[in-house]
């Protein structure tokens, strides 16, 4: 093995909220007067902020309104976030291997880090992260890598020696920032071809083939 740390992105990453996503932007624009969104153009804003999101699906920048759609989006997302969020095939086993020969994992995650412990907590997967860095513990969020340079020193690790796994170009880029390898999981909206444009080490169809990849499949 040749990485000390693995940090992990959350959303089509690791786990897949799309359904409460898509509730949670449904109840939102519907109450502030948008029309339902498009399961498919949601799909495609996660891993962006929530505020970013919304601009996204709506094309409205005005910071009040951004303001005032978040706490309608979570009233009905976080719920259903922690309730009914699977992780994928092969979660579990791969960070369960991973910690029996001595790899630190980490999340870092545009998700808040409170929603994160409690999605991980109801699938049974706290207890292999040493430590979950959510948006709300940094001041600059991906692509920026301050969360990834606080989980570097938290872990005790040197930028060669952590691996950052993640789904979308946002998650390239902050590895890239960082100065750590990327790894690509194909579990999201972005192809394999727009990662080959990037800086990465691997491109893992699913996590059965990261825990292959990793040497630590059963």
């Amino acid at each position: 093995m040749r990485y000390k740390a693995i940090c992990f992105d959350f959303d089509y990453t690791l786990g897949d909220a799309t359904d409460a996503i898509v509730a949670g932007f449904t109840h939102a624009l519907t109450q502030m007067g948008w029309p339902a969104p498009d399961r498919e153009a949601v799909r495609r804003t996660v891993g962006y902020m929530i505020d970013d999101a919304y601009t996204m699906l709506t094309g409205d920048t005005d910071p009040e309104h951004r303001q005032q759609m978040r706490p309608l989006f979570v009233d009905v997302a976080h719920p259903m976030q922690v309730e009914h969020t699977p992780l994928f095939p092969g979660a579990i086993e791969l960070l369960s291997a991973l910690c029996q020969r001595g790899v630190r994992l980490g999340v870092v995650s545009s998700k808040r880090t409170q929603v994160l412990r409690e999605v991980m907590a109801n699938n049974g997967a706290l207890e292999y992260f040493e430590l979950i860095v959510g948006s709300d513990a940094v001041s600059r969020h991906k692509p920026d890598p301050e969360g990834l340079l606080m989980a570097m020193e938290q872990l005790g690790v040197e930028p060669d020696g952590l691996l950052y796994c993640g789904d979308t170009l946002i998650d390239a880029d902050t590895a890239a920032g960082a100065g750590v390898d990327f790894c690509a999981v194909l579990n999201g909206t972005t192809a394999a071809a727009e990662f080959s444009r990037v800086p990465h080490v691997y491109i893992a169809p699913d996590l059965w083939e990261l825990a292959r990849w990793l040497g630590v499949e059963k």
